[in-house]
């Protein structure tokens, strides 16, 4: 179960709580797309907005509209005494380790980098363990054996989701294609949908029948290709299979919102700790979809199936390549 809840024992020193949580004041610097793409940054909303409503406490948050920003953005908050801070995305590394250098007694979380400062919890995941899965149901709901993946930002990071999609497919069915294109080399890659659209109907055109998207808000392009195209989109990071209901199969599911409400909890009890963590299948971090909008797409069969692949990797008896450790995707 992914939110805590609070014990009748805890609720006996809700006051002792309450005066501590007065002390946080938690903030939010988005990345590019902002707090409602749909997507990683709405996961993230998503998260903090459970926290105020469980909690009472409130945050600020800010969306930047340019990579000069980020920096700016979080020394603002951090003077104004803001802590935690969590800084949405890999791009803002850099300003996170310089800020956090600068605001020694004010506690930064980033998400999807590593930042090694004494103030700082880097939250990463597992992405290739999710997208394992969603290959397993693409391929098994493919007709034509061609499945295809669109990416963001041409970086390590979405390849790491291109290749645990490949491995899962072919695991179904040696000989599988897929295709793979990038949406470009910088962060206007994740607010593209018109090209996100472009790419998708280019290979659903070479045969493809389910294309997977991990690009933000371009990838609410390539949800309305296919759409349009009467052929199945794969969503990510947050559920957006209400998006187009019976046209996308699933969504691979990264649990952002999680790390942003464990990140603003940690703080409020006083635990907060710096360092890595790593959230994958076993962890609840990574997952997939299944609800009113999805479920007559996804047969007992591909139901068995993705579960069953679910539990080898918890076991480690399936092991996923994760393109980040040698750059490679053997599948």
């Amino acid at each position: 179960m992914f939110w805590k809840t609070l014990s009748l024992a805890a609720a006996t020193s809700f006051m002792a709580i309450a005066a501590h949580a007065a002390e946080i004041k938690p903030a939010i610097v988005y990345d590019l797309g902002g707090r409602f793409d749909k997507s990683f940054n709405e996961g993230v909303y998503n998260g903090a907005e459970k926290f105020k409503k469980d909690k009472g406490i409130a945050y600020r948050d800010f969306e930047i509209q340019n990579d000069s920003q980020r920096e700016q953005a979080l020394r603002n908050f951090a003077r104004r005494g803001h802590s935690p801070i969590v800084a949405v995305g890999f791009s803002h590394a850099a300003a996170v380790d310089k800020v956090a250098g600068e605001f020694p007694d004010i506690k930064f979380t980033i998400i999807d980098m590593v930042v090694d400062k004494p103030n700082v919890a880097s939250v990463v995941f597992k992405e290739h363990e999710g997208s394992y899965l969603v290959g397993i149901l693409a391929r098994m709901a493919s007709k034509s054996g061609k499945v295809g993946f669109v990416g963001g930002m041409d970086i390590p990071l979405i390849r790491k989701f291109a290749c645990g999609y490949v491995g899962g497919a072919k695991s179904v069915k040696e000989g599988t294609e897929v295709y793979q294109n990038m949406t470009g080399t910088t962060g206007a890659a994740w607010t593209d949908p018109v090209k996100g659209g472009e790419l998708a109907k280019s290979q659903f055109d070479r045969g493809a029948d389910v294309v997977y998207h991990a690009a933000g808000g371009t990838g609410l392009g390539v949800l309305q290709a296919a759409a349009d195209a009467g052929k199945l989109g794969i969503g990510v990071d947050s559920n957006q299979n209400q998006l187009h209901p019976g046209k996308v199969l699933t969504s691979m599911l990264k649990r952002v919102d999680v790390a942003t409400y464990s990140t603003f909890e940690a703080a409020m009890e006083d635990k907060f700790k710096a360092g890595v963590t790593v959230l994958g299948l076993a962890e609840g971090g990574v997952g997939w979809s299944l609800d009113d909008n999805n479920k007559s797409l996804i047969s007992p069969e591909m139901l068995e199936a993705v579960k069953k692949a679910e539990a080898g990797i918890i076991s480690g008896e399936i092991k996923v390549h994760d393109y980040m450790s040698d750059k490679t995707c053997p599948y």
